[in-house]
C-alpha cells in the first residue's frame, strides 16, 4: 500500500506584480502559464473597490476566474487606493477615528468581494504606528478597528489573514499571537505568512516559521529576500533555501494559494511570472493529486 501523501501546493501570482497589464490580460496570462490561482490586490487598475458598480464588476471577474479555472485570494495592500498622498494610508492605527473607519470600510468591502469571488481568504495588515503613539494605544486601536472586519469575515465565512509586515506594528509571528490574545482569538482571524519576511526578521528559519504558523495559516506569499533587508526579490537573488520551505508547506497540509509577491517588478511581470512558476515547480515536493 502506498503511503498517503499530502496535497500538492497551489501556486499563484500577485496582481500587484502585474500592474502594467489589464486585469483580464493578467488573469489570462497566469492561466496560460499554468498557475492555479491569483492574489488579487484591489486597486484602481484591478477591480477598484471604490469605483461604481462594484458588485457587477466583481461578478464579471468571478465568471472570468471560473472560465480560466483560477482560485483567488483577495489582497488589500494597494499603496494609494484610499489616499493619493499617503502610502498605505489611512491605516487601522491612525489617531483620527474617521480615518481608521475608512480603512475598516475598505476591509469590509474586501470581505464582501472575496465572498462574491469565492476567495479562500482576505489578506490585510496592521499599518505602521504614527509617530508619538505609545504601543499600548496602537495595539488597542488595532484590536478595536479589526472588530467589524472580523465580524464581516465570520458572516461571510471567509477567513481574514493578517500579515506580519516589517516596520508595521504587527511585524512578527509573536505580534500575531499578541493580536489573537487582544481580540479574544476569534475563529475567522488567521495569518498570512510571507516567506521573505521570515527570512528578513524572524528568529526561526523560514521552514520552521511555516511549521510554527501552521494552525493559523490561511494565505502564503513567497519571494526571495535577504536577512535584515525588506526587499522583495525574484527567486535566486536572495538567501532563502526554498526546498525545505516548500516541503514544510506540503507537510503541514496547507491548502491555500502560495502567491508570488513581487510588487516592484511589474515592468518584467509576464516574464517573472513564467520563471517564478518554473522555479517553484522544480523545488516543490510532489503531493497526492487525489488528496
Amino acid at each position: 500500500m502506498n503511503e498517503l501523501r499530502a496535497a500538492p501546493l497551489r501556486h499563484g501570482y500577485g496582481t500587484n506584480g502585474l500592474t502594467d497589464l489589464r486585469l483580464d490580460d493578467a488573469l489570462a496570462l497566469l492561466a496560460d502559464l499554468g498557475y492555479d490561482g491569483v492574489g488579487l490586490t484591489l486597486d484602481h487598475m484591478h477591480l477598484d473597490p471604490l469605483a461604481p458598480d462594484l458588485a457587477a464588476r466583481t461578478a464579471r471577474v468571478a465568471r472570468r476566474l471560473g472560465e480560466l479555472g483560477l482560485a483567488v485570494t483577495v489582497e488589500t495592500g494597494a499603496r494609494y487606493v484610499l489616499d493619493p498622498r499617503r502610502k498605505h494610508g489611512p491605516s487601522l492605527l491612525d489617531p483620527d477615528p474617521d480615518d481608521r473607519a475608512l480603512r475598516v470600510r475598505l476591509l469590509v468591502t474586501a470581505v464582501r468581494v472575496a465572498a462574491d469571488l469565492g476567495a479562500h481568504a482576505v489578506h490585510c495588515f496592521s499599518g505602521t504606528a504614527p509617530p508619538g503613539t505609545d504601543p499600548d494605544t496602537a495595539w488597542k486601536r488595532l484590536a478595536e478597528a479589526l472588530g467589524p472586519v472580523v465580524e464581516a469575515a465570520a458572516a461571510a465565512d471567509v477567513p481574514l489573514a493578517i500579515e506580519p509586515e516589517p516596520g508595521h506594528l504587527l511585524a512578527t509571528l509573536d505580534d500575531f499571537h499578541r493580536l489573537r490574545g487582544a481580540t479574544g482569538d476569534p475563529g475567522p482571524l488567521g495569518l498570512t505568512l510571507d516567506i521573505g519576511h521570515c527570512q528578513c526578521l524572524e528568529p526561526l528559519p523560514p521552514a520552521d516559521c511555516v511549521r510554527a504558523a501552521a494552525p493559523w495559516l490561511r494565505h502564503v506569499q513567497i519571494e526571495d529576500m535577504r536577512r535584515g533587508v525588506h526587499e522583495h526579490l525574484p527567486f535566486g537573488e536572495g538567501e532563502i533555501d526554498f526546498p525545505p520551505v516548500l516541503d514544510a508547506l506540503v507537510s503541514v497540509g496547507y491548502r491555500g494559494l502560495t502567491v508570488v509577491e513581487l510588487p516592484r517588478h511589474s515592468h518584467a511581470g509576464p516574464e517573472l511570472a513564467r520563471t517564478s512558476l518554473a522555479f517553484l515547480r522544480s523545488r516543490t515536493p510532489e503531493g497526492d493529486p487525489a488528496a
